[in-house]
Protein backbone atom coordinates (compact mmCIF):
# COMPACT_ATOMS: atom_id res chain seq x y z
CA UNK A 1 0.00 0.00 0.00
CA UNK A 2 1.52 3.66 -0.85
CA UNK A 3 0.91 6.34 1.37
CA UNK A 4 0.21 9.71 0.59
CA UNK A 5 0.58 13.01 2.26
CA UNK A 6 -1.59 15.59 1.56
CA UNK A 7 -1.61 19.66 2.20
CA UNK A 8 -5.43 20.69 3.28
CA UNK A 9 -6.39 23.95 5.01
CA UNK A 10 -7.32 23.56 8.75
CA UNK A 11 -10.32 24.19 8.00
CA UNK A 12 -11.43 21.73 5.29
CA UNK A 13 -9.36 19.07 7.45
CA UNK A 14 -12.15 19.47 10.74
CA UNK A 15 -14.97 19.71 7.99
CA UNK A 16 -13.24 16.16 6.78
CA UNK A 17 -12.57 14.59 10.31
CA UNK A 18 -16.22 15.13 11.32
CA UNK A 19 -18.06 13.85 8.75
CA UNK A 20 -16.15 10.63 8.60
CA UNK A 21 -16.75 10.21 11.99
CA UNK A 22 -20.35 10.83 11.26
CA UNK A 23 -19.99 8.07 8.85
CA UNK A 24 -17.87 6.03 11.29
CA UNK A 25 -14.90 6.25 9.44
CA UNK A 26 -11.36 7.19 9.60
CA UNK A 27 -10.22 10.12 7.85
CA UNK A 28 -7.73 8.31 5.76
CA UNK A 29 -10.31 5.52 4.63
CA UNK A 30 -12.87 8.60 3.73
CA UNK A 31 -10.46 10.00 1.51
CA UNK A 32 -10.23 7.03 -0.36
CA UNK A 33 -13.78 6.42 -0.56
CA UNK A 34 -14.56 10.13 -1.50
CA UNK A 35 -11.66 9.59 -4.27
CA UNK A 36 -13.34 6.64 -5.61
CA UNK A 37 -16.98 7.67 -5.68
CA UNK A 38 -15.41 10.82 -8.41
CA UNK A 39 -13.96 8.20 -10.23
CA UNK A 40 -17.54 6.19 -10.54
CA UNK A 41 -18.81 9.70 -11.27
CA UNK A 42 -16.32 10.45 -14.02
CA UNK A 43 -16.49 7.02 -15.31
CA UNK A 44 -20.19 7.16 -15.86
CA UNK A 45 -20.78 7.26 -19.75
CA UNK A 46 -24.27 6.67 -20.87
CA UNK A 47 -23.63 3.60 -23.71
CA UNK A 48 -25.62 3.77 -26.89
CA UNK A 49 -27.74 0.69 -26.54
CA UNK A 50 -30.34 1.52 -30.18
CA UNK A 51 -30.18 3.59 -33.06
CA UNK A 52 -33.23 5.96 -31.05
CA UNK A 53 -30.18 6.48 -28.61
CA UNK A 54 -28.07 7.66 -31.19
CA UNK A 55 -30.43 9.94 -32.66
CA UNK A 56 -31.51 11.52 -29.48
CA UNK A 57 -28.07 12.05 -28.28
CA UNK A 58 -26.92 13.58 -31.86
CA UNK A 59 -30.76 15.83 -31.62
CA UNK A 60 -29.19 16.83 -28.01
CA UNK A 61 -26.04 17.96 -29.72
CA UNK A 62 -27.77 20.21 -32.27
CA UNK A 63 -29.66 21.82 -29.41
CA UNK A 64 -26.70 22.81 -27.82
CA UNK A 65 -25.72 26.56 -28.56
CA UNK A 66 -22.55 26.20 -29.92
CA UNK A 67 -20.21 28.68 -33.14
CA UNK A 68 -22.00 29.42 -35.88
CA UNK A 69 -19.45 27.85 -38.19
CA UNK A 70 -17.56 24.67 -37.26
CA UNK A 71 -13.72 25.67 -37.26
CA UNK A 72 -11.33 24.83 -39.57
CA UNK A 73 -8.99 21.83 -39.01
CA UNK A 74 -5.95 23.98 -38.21
CA UNK A 75 -7.66 26.00 -35.31
CA UNK A 76 -8.49 22.52 -34.20
CA UNK A 77 -5.03 21.02 -34.35
CA UNK A 78 -3.70 24.70 -32.87
CA UNK A 79 -6.39 24.21 -29.87
CA UNK A 80 -4.78 20.59 -29.36
CA UNK A 81 -1.10 22.05 -29.40
CA UNK A 82 -1.79 24.96 -27.44
CA UNK A 83 -3.96 22.34 -24.81
CA UNK A 84 -0.95 20.26 -23.96
CA UNK A 85 1.47 23.01 -22.87
CA UNK A 86 -0.98 24.36 -20.46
Amino acid sequence: MTRVQLIIPDDDHLNYVRQAQREELTLSAWLRAAAQDRLQRMRRTARFETQADVRSFFAECDRIEGPAREPEWEDHLATMRESRRL
